[in-house]
C-alpha cells in the first residue's frame, strides 16, 4: 500500500468489494495515449516470480510475472481456503472478518475474539453501548494483532462506517484503536486505518495524517474524491474499477461517467488513469489501489498503478498463460509518472489558470459536494450501508454469545 508495505509480487490486502460478498477476506514502458484500453496480447520477458510461479522450474515465463513487475498484484485472498496457495504479506480486519472468525469456532483467530470478549475493562464499563463497543474494539485489534504476526506488511482495520459523517468521531475511534495495538506492541507503522471516502471522512484523514497514523480511504467513486483524498495526505486510496462499469450500463446521468464514455473509455479505468496522474503530476504521497477487477484486460489497463486487487480466478488465468521465452511480447505500462508528467488537465479536472500560471483548485465541502455525481453518491452509500450492516451484526452476534462459557 505504501512504501512501507512489503511487496513480493503478491500481497494480500482485502477489497472492500470482496467484503461485500465473502467472508474471511485479506486483503491489500512505452508511451501510449493515457486512454487506449484494446485488448492486446502479452510477451513477458520478465524473469519468474518468487513465491506463485510454476515457471521458475521450466524457464517459461507467465502474465503473472509480467503484469508483477508493473504493479503489486493483491490476491484477493480467503484465509483458510488459500492461505498456502497465494500466502498473504498484508491484512484487513473488518467486521466481515469477525463474522466469518465467529462462524468458524475452531478457527485460529477464535481466541483473539474470545479474549476481547472476556476482557475485564470493557466488561466493567456501565453503558450497554460503550461495553460492546469496547469488545468490538477489542475484537479488531487482538484479530489484528494476530495477523500483524503472521504478515511482514501492514494491517489495515475497518472503522465503523456509522462515524462516515462525522470527522471528530473518525478521529477519536482511529486513536482508540491505535491505543490498543500500542497495548499489544504493533507498532503504528504496521497499521493503517480504513475509512469511507466522504467528505468528513477525508478530513479525518487529513488530521490523522498530519499525526502520522496512516489512513486508508475506500469507497473512491469520483475524481473530486480522489483529488480531495490526495490532497489531504491519505496513505492509500482505493477505486473500484468494476462497479463504475456496471453503474454505467445500468444508469445514465453522471456527467463525469458521460464524459468518459464519450471519449470512448471505460469509466472505472479512466478514473484510475486521472487520479494516478494527478498524484504523480502534482506529487501526492497517496498509493492508488485499483479494485473490482473484473478480468485479466481490467489488469493490463492498469498497470503501473500501485497496487491492483485481483480475484483468484484471474490470478489463476495469469498464472496458466505460460509463454516460451522464443516468443517475443510487449507488455504496455500503461501508468507511470512520465505519462503523469504530460497529462493535462482542464480547468474542470482540477486546475484552473491565474495570468498564465496553473493553480491546484483547493477542494472544499461545498465543491466537493457539487462534484459528486449521483454514482458516487450511490456507490458510496451503498458500501457504508453493507459495512453498516455487518457492523451491527457483529454487535447482534456478540450480544448473544457474552459472556464467553468460561467468564
Amino acid at each position: 500500500m505504501s512504501a512501507s508495505l512489503h511487496s513480493p509480487p503478491y500481497s494480500a490486502l482485502s477489497s472492500a468489494s470482496a467484503l461485500q460478498d465473502r467472508k474471511l477476506k485479506f486483503a491489500v514502458p512505452s508511451a501510449r495515449p493515457a486512454f487506449s484500453f484494446k485488448s492486446r496480447i502479452l510477451l513477458p520477458l520478465i524473469r519468474a516470480s518468487t513465491g506463485f510461479s510454476s515457471s521458475l522450474d521450466t524457464g517459461l515465463s507467465t502474465e503473472l510475472d509480467s503484469v508483477s513487475s508493473y504493479s503489486e498484484i493483491v490476491p484477493d485472498t480467503v484465509i483458510f481456503d488459500d492461505f498456502e496457495r497465494f500466502p498473504p504479506t498484508a491484512a484487513t480486519v473488518s467486521s466481515s472478518l469477525i463474522l466469518g472468525i465467529c462462524s468458524l469456532p475452531d478457527t485460529t483467530f477464535r481466541g483473539a475474539v474470545d479474549t476481547a470478549l472476556s476482557d475485564r475493562d470493557c466488561y466493567g464499563l456501565e453503558s450497554a453501548d460503550a461495553r460492546m463497543s469496547c469488545f468490538v474494539n477489542k475484537a479488531l485489534v487482538n484479530v489484528g494483532g494476530d495477523l500483524a504476526k503472521l504478515v511482514p506488511g501492514r494491517v489495515s482495520t475497518e472503522v465503523d462506517a456509522r462515524l462516515a459523517y462525522d470527522t471528530h468521531g473518525i478521529i477519536r475511534k482511529v486513536h482508540d484503536l491505535l491505543k490498543l495495538y500500542n497495548e499489544i506492541e504493533v507498532p503504528p507503522e504496521r497499521l493503517l486505518f480504513k475509512i469511507p471516502a466522504t467528505w468528513q471522512g477525508i478530513e479525518a484523514s487529513r488530521v490523522l495524517e498530519s499525526e502520522g497514523i496512516q489512513t486508508h480511504l475506500t469507497f473512491v467513486y469520483s475524481f473530486c474524491q480522489a483529488a480531495a483524498a490526495s490532497q489531504a495526505g491519505a496513505s492509500v486510496i482505493q477505486i473500484f474499477v468494476g462497479r463504475l462499469r456496471d453503474w454505467a450500463r445500468n444508469h445514465t446521468g453522471d456527467p463525469e461517467i458521460e464524459a468518459a464514455l464519450k471519449r470512448g473509455e471505460d469509466p472505472g479505468l479512466a478514473l484510475v488513469t486521472k487520479t494516478y496522474n494527478y498524484i504523480h503530476k502534482y506529487g501526492h504521497k497517496t498509493k492508488l489501489m485499483a479494485a473490482a477487477i473484473r478480468n485479466k484486460q481490467d489488469v493490463f489497463n492498469v498497470l503501473g498503478v500501485d497496487y491492483v486487487i485481483t480475484p483468484l480466478k484471474i490470478l489463476q488465468a495469469l498464472k496458466e498463460s505460460v509463454t516460451p521465452p522464443d516468443e517475443k511480447y510487449s507488455l504496455v505500462k500503461r501508468l507511470s509518472p512520465q505519462s503523469a508528467a504530460a497529462y493535462n488537465f482542464s480547468e474542470e479536472e482540477n486546475v484552473y489558470t491565474i495570468f498564465s500560471s496553473f493553480q491546484l483548485v483547493k477542494w472544499d465541502q461545498y465543491s466537493f459536494a457539487t462534484a459528486m455525481g449521483p454514482a458516487a453518491v450511490e456507490l458510496l452509500t451503498a458500501g457504508m450501508e453493507s459495512y453498516v450492516n455487518q457492523a451491527k451484526r457483529v454487535e447482534e452476534l456478540f450480544a448473544k454469545i457474552w459472556p464467553p462459557p468460561n467468564v
